[in-house]
Order: C-alpha cells, then sequence, then structure tokens
C-alpha cells in the first residue's frame, strides 16, 4: 500500500499539471468573460424580403422581414476549459487515494508528519476548489492558479518532505491528534484556496485602474474584482472559527495533557498564534468601511504567508516539540 500511494502520488501531481495546463489554454485562448454566463443570445439581423419595383410613396404597411440567426461560434478556448475541470476531479480522485492508501499503509489517521500533512491540507483545498467551482461556475479561470498552488504544494512535498511510512512519535498518541490536526489540516485548506481569489482581486483591481504591466494583464480575463473580493471574504470569514478552534483551543488543550502546560512558546506555537492574529486583522480590517478592500486582502495574503512560513520554515529550520518534519 504504501508503494501504490507513491505512485498514485505521482500520477496525481501530473494530473494536476494537466489541469493546469487546460485551464491555462482557456486561460490564454477563450473568449473573454464568456464562462459562467448563460448562453450568448444569438444575434439578429434583419434583411428585406422585398422592395417595391417602382419609386412611389411609403405605404402604410410595413416591409416584411426575415429573422436569420448566427450560429454561436464555437469556443474551444471553453472546451478545454471544460476539459480542465474533467481532469481535475480525475486528479481529485487520485489524490483521494493517495491519501488512503497512506493511511491503510500506516495503519493510523495519515497526517503524522509533513508530508502527510501537505497531502491533507491539499486534497481539502482541492476538495474546496471543486466545490467552489460548482456553485460559482464563473470562477472557472481561478483554476489556472488552484491548480498551480497544488502542483507547487505537492511538487515541494515529494522532493523535500516525503517521509516513509511509519509509526506515529510517542507524542501524537492522542485522541487530541485527530481532533486538533484534523482541525487545522481543513481550515488550512480553505484558507489555501481563499489566497487564489485574494491574489487575483488584486490583480483585477490594479487592470480595472488602467496597470497595463504584468501581472495585472492577467487581470483581463479574471472574474469580476467584486466577485473575486466577496469569494475572499467568505472562505477566510468561514476558515477563521476553525482555525481559531485547531490552533488557539484544540492546540493548548493537548500540549497541556502531553507536556504540563498550556503555552510554552514552542516556534509552531508562536507562528500559529501570529499567523491567526494576522487573519484576525483582516477579518476586522474587511469589516471597517474606512479601510481599502485591497488594503484588507493585503493583510489575508500576508496570513497566507505566515501559513507557509509556519509550514516549512518552522518544521525545516527551526528545533521545537512540534517538529515532526521527518517523523514517522
Amino acid at each position: 500500500m504504501a508503494e501504490l500511494s507513491n505512485q498514485l502520488m505521482a500520477v496525481t501531481v501530473v494530473a494536476y499539471l494537466v489541469a493546469m495546463v487546460c485551464y491555462a489554454a482557456e486561460y490564454a485562448f477563450g473568449d473573454k468573460s464568456h464562462i459562467g454566463r448563460a448562453a450568448t443570445r444569438p444575434a439578429r439581423q434583419l434583411v428585406g424580403a422585398g422592395a417595391p419595383a417602382v419609386a412611389e410613396p411609403p405605404v402604410a404597411e410595413p416591409p416584411v422581414v426575415a429573422v436569420v440567426e448566427e450560429a454561436p461560434r464555437r469556443d474551444r478556448g471553453a472546451q478545454l476549459g471544460r476539459a480542465g475541470v474533467v481532469v481535475n476531479w480525475l486528479a481529485f480522485a487520485l489524490h483521494l487515494g493517495t491519501v488512503v492508501t497512506r493511511g491503510i499503509a500506516a495503519d493510523r489517521m495519515p497526517w503524522g508528519n509533513m508530508y502527510e500533512f501537505i497531502l491533507a491540507v491539499t486534497l481539502v483545498g482541492s476538495a474546496v476548489w471543486l466545490g467552489v467551482l460548482t456553485r460559482k461556475p464563473g470562477v472557472r479561470h481561478l483554476g489556472l492558479f488552484a491548480a498551480l498552488a497544488l502542483v507547487v504544494l505537492l511538487g515541494a512535498a515529494g522532493l523535500v518532505a516525503y517521509t516513509p511510512v511509519g509509526p506515529l512519535v510517542p507524542a501524537l498518541n492522542s485522541y487530541w491528534y485527530i481532533i486538533h490536526v484534523s482541525t487545522i489540516i481543513l481550515s488550512s485548506g480553505i484558507l489555501l484556496v481563499g489566497a487564489v481569489p485574494a491574489a487575483m482581486f488584486l490583480v483585477r483591481s490594479g487592470y480595472d485602474r488602467g496597470k497595463r504591466s504584468f501581472p495585472y494583464t492577467l487581470g483581463a480575463k479574471a472574474p469580476a474584482a467584486a466577485t473575486l473580493e466577496r469569494l475572499t471574504f467568505r472562505m477566510h470569514a468561514f476558515a477563521f472559527p476553525l482555525f481559531t478552534f485547531g490552533a488557539l483551543i484544540a492546540g493548548p488543550l493537548w500540549a497541556e495533557a502531553s507536556w504540563g502546560r498550556y503555552w510554552g512558546w514552542d516556534p509552531k506555537e508562536v507562528w500559529a498564534f501570529i499567523s491567526w492574529i494576522v487573519y484576525a486583522c483582516y477579518l476586522h480590517a474587511r469589516a471597517t468601511p474606512s479601510v481599502k478592500r485591497t488594503v484588507a486582502t493585503w493583510i489575508a495574503l500576508l496570513g497566507f504567508a505566515t501559513m507557509l512560513m509556519n509550514l516549512f520554515g518552522v518544521n525545516l529550520f527551526f528545533e521545537g516539540l512540534h517538529s515532526y518534519a521527518n517523523a514517522g
């Protein structure tokens, strides 16, 4: 099962990469604002069916006209985008198989080390993205960046954080392992996807203000700025209470049960608290009318940067009670 999980992991990355290419093709070659729109109303042309043979004063009855409807033009970019969605679902199924087989091989919940944690977070992120896409087809252009984030994180997991299957370290043998870690995984996966519309909101806002340098040129085919900003807020507002419970309630309770103290200024505890403060600042700024939405969104992206620091930097470069980068 461990070997099967490793093989599925490789195929999963390839599948997400293919989905990303399909999304990119639609982004580059598809019609602007085509996605999420109802079928375009066919253009109508008025064609005269006949005219008087001899010039004479106009008569009361109007000339008979025929309505000619133009056949809608096939948008190959949209077809590639739909293909990207199909491949995205396939990648999610392979991703789920990777995590399940890893758990079967380890005979435990598969998030006992940094490698498994990234697998689980990206699985939640993929599920959240597909859920958003199902509810809001108009944001399909974001698939390019959502798939890119998944490819980068899974690639980093395989190249930097891979750990062979093994038993849990003794400190993790607790029912809090399920409660604390699962909540952090769920909230982190949502925040991962929430960072995508946040970044694209800043790009689209700059494009709407007339900026035409890179990366603002990417905003030409992005969804409306208001749609992106609203999606960003909703995802962060949903994830924040989960993150609060996992990091500031379940985590300290587990620490007290395992180490006899609620807080010990461990590097991961400190960075989790920093992330919580930054995300709290984002929600406060978002609710303050005097703060521009672009400023609030920058704070949200700063929060995601602290999450990445907590995931990679703390695990790889700091020593502490939470240093499980290579734990079994």
